[in-house]
């Protein structure tokens, strides 16, 4: 039997590993009893880990998210792909640099050896798109209220700063708008709300609002014009979705930071669907290209449509498959 310590971090990367366990089966899992499983879990709680139990014959445990962060236990692909996030993240666009220099550091400390070589050896250089004008930034804490609104549905008042040739100055008096989506778009930031003053759809960029607080009430969501959020920010911005330029253009999900994603979707909408979730719309000049193009995330994708594009998926996994194979020979 594993020492008690061994023990709680492997019945830890289990309850981290999905939402839901049956006491039984961690039990079996982890060659122990049900009672042992009981009190290991009542010691991961005194460790600060909110572990709920429910009771009955399909009983078992779920991890909770708790008021503070507790110790987390990566696996060495979880550990290497945070790692290079984090130096990623140095030229996301939203004001993190110091910050998660420091998460870096932290995690390359408790890294083992082996993993830090890994590290070491994988330097990231982002480098921003546009030449010399790098894209503005954004407060991170600006981002956070958008999403907020946005998910709660709550009308925003917000000072807006215009840009003119020799300064920027903001508007007076504040805007106010009814927020729908934040999506990035060439690597910028913008909230697409109904302006409740001007009675009409805008996008604003995000490194040009200050939010007021508080948020005012809750409303009903209006129809956006268009398909959806992608076509309508894409003929805002006369962007390259035309069927001239680019004749297949798809949606999908991608299993990974909108921030992150948007750095590598060149004229792709990026919407934010979660801290790990975004949706992607972009074109390509074949469905094979499109798909081989979203293929370089390292992530799970989910295919919205249309059909051909799931078919591109579906041709490219066939030849990668008799590629794979040829090479074993």
């Amino acid at each position: 039997m594993p020492t008690t310590s061994a023990r709680l971090l492997a019945l830890l990367s289990l309850l981290q590993a999905r939402r839901d366990w049956p006491g039984a089966l961690l039990a079996a899992r982890l060659e122990v009893s049900p009672r042992t499983v009981r009190r290991d879990v009542d010691r991961l709680r005194e460790l600060g880990y909110p572990i709920r139990a429910t009771k009955g014959p399909d009983g078992g445990y779920q991890l909770d998210a708790g008021a503070d962060l507790p110790p987390l236990l990566f696996d060495d692909e979880q550990a290497v792909a945070v790692a290079v996030a984090l130096q990623i993240a140095a030229s996301s666009g939203v004001g993190v640099e110091e910050a998660a220099a420091r998460a870096l550091s932290t995690i390359r400390q408790v890294m083992p050896a082996r993993l830090r070589h890994r590290i070491d050896a994988l330097q990231v250089t982002a480098v921003e798109r546009g030449g010399n004008r790098p894209n503005p930034r954004v407060d991170p804490a600006v981002l956070v209220t958008l999403g907020a609104a946005v998910h709660a549905r709550e009308e925003l008042s917000f000072d807006y700063t215009v840009s003119s040739r020799s300064e920027s100055v903001a508007a007076s008096p504040p805007r106010r708008a009814q927020p729908h989506h934040l999506v990035t778009w060439a690597g910028r930031w913008y909230l697409v709300a109904w302006d409740l003053d001007r009675e009409d759809w805008r996008t604003f960029r995000a490194d040009r609002i200050s939010p007021r607080t508080p948020t005012g009430p809750r409303f009903t969501p209006r129809q956006l014009p268009g398909t959806d959020v992608a076509a309508f920010v894409a003929q805002r911005f006369e962007g390259s979705f035309g069927p001239e330029r680019q004749p297949c253009h798809g949606e999908m999900i991608i299993h990974l930071p909108a921030a992150f994603v948007s750095r590598y979707a060149q004229d792709g909408i990026v919407e934010e669907l979660g801290p790990d979730r975004c949706r992607l719309v972009l074109g390509s000049w074949s469905w094979p290209s499109l798909a081989a193009t979203v293929g370089r995330f390292d992530a799970d994708i989910e295919v919205l449509g249309p059909p051909e594009l799931a078919d591109a998926f579906a041709t490219l996994a066939r030849r990668y498959a008799r590629a794979a194979a040829s090479g074993c020979n």
